[in-house]
């Protein structure tokens, strides 16, 4: 088990945030919108070791937002028009689907330190080289 600094967790965060790869910082997370690179093609870094490692961050960023709507609906809010609907629907639809790789980077970013912090003897760390 090995101790990740404040420092190091917050620019693999902010690295996945911004599509980049979470160990170097320099390689894009996709080949497209949000199909994800295999591979780091900067540092050769392997983003998700088995497919559906990243899956229980994009569960939980989903139902986030839905959560608040939930709540809204909950305790009172009631669509009166079929425009307040569309409002309503579009508030909770809009930023999920405009943050999706944003979301997927984080995920991966995420699903990164937990590797690094309890690793597994198959999971090889390509060497710091050329980290900024």
């Amino acid at each position: 088990m090995s101790r990740i600094s404040r420092a190091e967790f917050w620019l693999s965060i902010r690295r996945g945030w911004s599509k980049q790869c979470p160990h170097c910082g320099q390689g894009p997370l996709f080949i497209r919108w949000n199909k994800p690179h295999r591979h780091c093609p900067s540092c050769g870094y392997q983003y998700e070791r088995d497919y559906g490692d990243v899956w229980w961050v994009w569960i939980v960023t989903d139902r986030i937002p839905i959560g608040i709507g939930i709540v809204f609906l909950f305790f009172g809010f009631r669509v009166s028009s079929l425009w307040m609907g569309v409002v309503f629907f579009g508030s909770l639809a809009l930023p999920l689907l405009l943050t999706i790789p944003r979301r997927y980077g984080l995920a991966i970013a995420i699903t990164y330190l937990i590797r690094k912090r309890w690793p597994d003897p198959k999971d090889r760390f390509p060497e710091p080289s050329g980290l900024r």
